[in-house]
């Protein structure tokens, strides 16, 4: 099969990684890519986001089959557009990329179907909202309802954030088209927890599941992140709880979807809150993989990954099953000093062949990109991860920060804790 896989982070190098490993991948490209992928496939200079572009890519190579990575690409309707002119894509179309496109949507078909999630309202008048928040108090969250990069999304502990951060998406216009609408909820306490299942349209499969932590500094301490490390499998999805949320969340989800003719192929995310007494409540559908869930599910898998993805995006997922390593893995991000918010790009990074030999050791590059003297330079605000299987997640994690500690990149951070929820 020729492939062609969308997107040029971490979560992209991984997939890159697992499918040409494959005995039936002939050829693989990304678009665009990043430094790291461009050892495992093809790199072409076309955006993720540029759907012309890939179309016009498409139309010429015909690729078998097309894996569409990061979330814009899909609630644009890439996979859509892919489908007309006859091209297989891994990935929802863009009715059903809503679940992740809109935040009202998502909630609103958790109503229509009973899926267990946190009491909501939708708006789009700043007052009504506000009078909203006050009726139910603080801790409160406030979210925009689109694509927001990761950042439409505010923990507010009194109402005084709530209001403004009500304000900076509706008055202001902090998130534009994506803050027009916002979502107040309920703020839920417990544990998170990612959990992830293939979808055809009509059967789901699950994956393993996966932690990750949001917050850029140790001890969950900091503004929230697009993910600073992850490990799987999380101890606390046990088998019991797993059987319920598949029962409870995602098979309602993919017959909801289906009756209401938006059929939902692809990765669905389910980011749960696991209150104290066991019961898992739905906090946002994403509709990829999480990013860095992905890492560590990509070490972990021990199925031919095209094979499934394939037989995902041609509704024949009832004749898979899938094999896991009972290993552990764990991913620690290294990103730029600043980020999430304004950070250098362009700094010189050294030591990976080091950092790779350390046993158990896998490197994904997220922001990279060679430079003209054939330098590795950081490129964006999530840099690097450092992923590592051990004999349990203790091993896995002392494998991953021994490995960290011989990158030379004096521009960079990481967390120090990744893992500690499980290990503590």
């Amino acid at each position: 099969m020729k492939v062609l896989v969308v997107g040029g982070g971490g979560r992209e190098h991984a997939i890159c990684w697992a499918i040409a490993a494959s005995p039936a991948c002939e050829r693989l490209w990304c678009a665009p890519g990043n430094a790291g992928i461009a050892e495992v496939a093809e790199c072409l200079e076309i955006p993720a986001e540029d759907v012309e572009g890939l179309m016009a890519f498409c139309r010429e190579a015909r690729p078998e089959l097309v894996i569409v990575g990061p979330e814009a690409p899909l609630v644009a309707g890439l996979v859509d557009r892919l489908e007309e002119v006859g091209i297989a894509a891994f990935g929802p179309s863009a009715a059903a990329a809503a679940l992740e496109g809109s935040k009202g949507f998502m909630k609103d078909l958790c109503a229509r179907q009973g899926i267990p999630t946190a009491a909501y309202g939708r708006f789009t008048d700043a007052a009504a909202a506000k009078d909203f928040a006050r009726e139910q108090g603080a801790p409160i969250v406030v979210k925009a309802d689109g694509l927001a990069a990761g950042k439409g999304v505010s923990v507010c502990a009194t109402l005084a954030e709530a209001e403004a951060a009500i304000d900076a998406a509706l008055l202001e216009g902090r998130f534009g088209s994506a803050g027009a609408e916002v979502v107040i909820e309920e703020f839920l306490d417990g544990e998170e927890v990612s959990f992830f299942a293939l979808c055809d349209g009509t059967t789901a499969l699950p994956l393993a599941s996966a932690q990750d932590h949001k917050r850029a500094f140790d001890g969950d301490a900091g503004p929230n992140t697009g993910g600073m490390g992850a490990y799987s499998p999380a101890p606390l999805m046990t088998p019991a709880l797993q059987e319920r949320v598949m029962r409870e969340i995602v098979e309602p989800t993919v017959r909801g979807m289906a009756a209401e003719g938006r059929p939902f192929r692809g990765v669905l995310f389910a980011g749960l809150m696991i209150a104290s007494d066991g019961t898992p409540r739905l906090l946002e559908h994403n509709v990829r993989f999480g990013d860095p869930e992905c890492q560590t599910l990509m070490l972990r898998l021990e199925s031919d990954l095209l094979a499934v993805l394939s037989a995902a995006a041609k509704g024949r997922l009832s004749e898979v099953s899938l094999s896991w390593s009972p290993q552990p893995a764990l991913t620690v991000v290294l990103a730029a000093e600043g980020y999430p918010d304004s950070y250098e790009k362009g700094t010189k990074i050294r030591g990976l062949e080091q950092a790779a030999q350390v046993e158990g050791v896998t490197l994904f590059h997220a922001g990279t990109r060679r430079a003209e003297d054939g330098s590795l330079q950081a490129a964006g605000g999530r840099v690097l991860n450092v992923c590592a299987q051990g004999e349990d997640l203790a091993q896995a994690r002392e494998r991953a920060y021994a490995a960290v500690a011989r990158i030379d990149w004096p521009q960079g951070f990481c967390r120090k804790d990744i893992g500690w929820r499980a290990l503590t």
